[in-house]
C-alpha cells in the first residue's frame, strides 16, 4: 500500500513537471473612445465618431511556448485583430491576421519562426522610435496609409530569423515567399494570373542604457498583390502599378530621467511597372515625459514629403495625455493637427490624419489641413 501511494506521488510530480515545461497564454488589447474631426469627407464637413484601434489596435492572441531541453523551445503566436465597434475582423477579416507563426528558439542564438509576421521596419523602427508607438497619439500619428511599413508590416508565408541579445545588440533577417509556381520573386496580375507579392526585410538594433538606435529595410514586390493588399495611395495621391516598394529608416532614442526623446527617419520609394518612381520621406521626432508612473505627457511633429513624379508636403504635430488607473487599463487624450500642400497633376493633394483611411480618410476638396481631437480608453488583459 505504501508503495502504491509513493508511486502515486511520484507520477503526480512527473505530471505536475512536465506540465510545468510549457505553457499558454491568453492575452489581449481593447481601444475604443469618441473622435472629432473636420474637413472630413468631400464636403469638407466635421466628422464625430465612434473609433477604436487608435492609441493602440484591439486585439486578442494566444502565446506559447514548450521546453525541449537544452536551451530549446518551441514557440507559436496567433493574434487576431478586430473591431470593436462591430466585433468585424481586422486585415482583411483573417481569423489571425495580425501574426499567426509556429517556431524555435535557442538560447544564445535566437529564433526561426515560420507564417505571417511582422517586418524589421515594425519591430525595430515603428516599435521604438515613432510617436505612434510612443504616445497614445497611436495610428493617428503613424505616417500617412502606413507606406513606410511602421506599424502594419505583415508578411506572409514569411520565415524568420531573430537573434539573441548580444550584449544590446539583436538583428534578424525575413523573407516571405511569392508562393506561386514560376514567380518566386512575385508577379503581377494580369489577364490569366491572379498575381503574387514576395517580401524580404533585415534589421538591426542597438540598446545600451539610456540610448537605443536601430535601422530596417524591407522590399516588398508587388504591393497591391498580397492578401490584404498593402497600401500604395498617400493622401488623394496614387503611386499607380507598383512593382516594388521598398523602405528603408533609421532612428533613435534617448532617455533622461523621467523624459525620453526620440528620432525617426524613414525613405520609401515605388517604382512602377513602367520603371518611374516616387520617393516619399518622413521625419518624425517627439518627447514625452512620466510626471508620476500615472500620468504622463507626449508631443510629436512629423514632417512627410512626396517627391519626384508627384509632388507634396505635410506637416504634423501632435499633443497627447496618458493616465494609467491601473497597470492594466488607462485613459487618454489627444490632439493631431495637419496641413499638406503640393500637387498631383491637377489636383492638389490633402490632409490625412491616421495610417489609414479607415479613420477619417482625407481632407475635402477645398481644404488642405485637419484637426482631430480623442478621448479614449484602453485596457489589456
Amino acid at each position: 500500500m505504501k508503495k502504491a501511494i509513493l508511486a502515486t506521488a511520484v507520477l503526480g510530480t512527473v505530471s505536475l513537471s512536465a506540465q510545468a515545461q510549457s505553457s499558454v497564454t491568453l492575452y489581449g488589447l481593447i481601444d475604443a473612445g469618441i473622435s472629432y474631426v473636420n474637413n472630413a469627407g468631400t464636403a469638407s464637413h466635421s466628422l464625430v465618431k465612434y473609433d477604436d484601434g487608435v492609441a493602440s489596435g484591439s486585439r486578442w492572441g494566444l502565446r506559447g511556448s514548450e521546453d525541449l531541453g537544452g536551451g530549446l523551445k518551441a514557440l507559436f503566436v496567433l493574434e487576431n485583430g478586430f473591431s470593436t465597434a462591430n466585433g468585424a475582423a481586422g486585415q482583411g477579416g483573417a481569423m489571425f491576421g495580425r501574426q499567426a507563426f509556429v517556431g524555435l528558439s535557442q538560447n544564445g542564438i535566437g529564433s526561426l519562426t515560420f507564417g505571417r509576421q511582422y517586418s524589421f521596419s515594425t519591430d525595430y523602427l515603428g516599435a521604438t522610435y515613432s510617436t505612434g508607438s510612443q504616445t497614445v497619439a497611436g495610428n493617428y500619428a503613424y505616417h500617412i496609409n502606413d507606406v513606410d511599413q511602421l506599424t502594419s508590416s505583415r508578411i506572409n508565408n514569411a520565415v524568420k530569423f531573430t537573434s539573441a541579445n548580444f550584449a544590446g545588440l539583436t538583428f534578424g533577417a525575413l523573407y516571405g515567399f511569392s508562393n506561386q509556381a514560376g514567380a518566386f520573386a512575385g508577379a503581377p496580375a494580369n489577364g490569366t494570373v491572379a498575381g503574387s507579392s514576395r517580401a524580404y526585410s533585415f534589421g538591426a538594433n542597438y540598446a545600451n542604457g539610456p540610448v537605443s538606435v536601430g535601422a530596417a529595410y524591407t522590399d516588398i514586390r508587388y504591393p497591391s498583390q498580397a492578401t490584404p493588399a498593402f497600401s500604395t495611395t498617400i493622401a488623394n495621391v496614387s503611386m499607380g502599378n507598383v512593382r516594388d516598394l521598398r523602405t528603408f529608416g533609421v532612428g533613435g532614442r534617448y532617455v533622461i530621467g523621467a523624459a525620453t526623446l526620440w528620432a525617426l527617419y524613414t525613405n520609401t520609394r515605388f517604382e512602377t511597372l513602367t520603371g518611374s518612381a516616387t520617393t516619399f520621406t518622413a521625419y518624425d521626432a517627439g518627447a514625452k515625459y512620466a510626471f508620476t508612473t500615472a500620468l504622463a505627457i507626449g508631443a510629436g511633429y512629423t514632417y512627410m514629403h512626396l517627391g519626384n513624379a508627384n509632388s507634396g508636403h505635410w506637416n504634423q504635430g501632435s499633443l497627447s495625455v496618458d493616465y494609467s488607473l491601473s497597470k492594466r487599463t488607462d485613459v487618454y487624450a489627444l490632439a493631431i493637427y495637419q496641413a499638406a500642400s503640393g500637387r498631383n497633376g491637377t489636383q492638389d493633394v490633402q490632409a490625412q490624419i491616421g495610417s489609414s483611411t479607415s479613420f477619417f480618410g482625407p481632407s475635402g476638396s477645398n481644404a488642405d489641413d485637419q484637426v482631430a481631437f480623442r478621448v479614449g480608453v484602453r485596457h489589456r488583459f
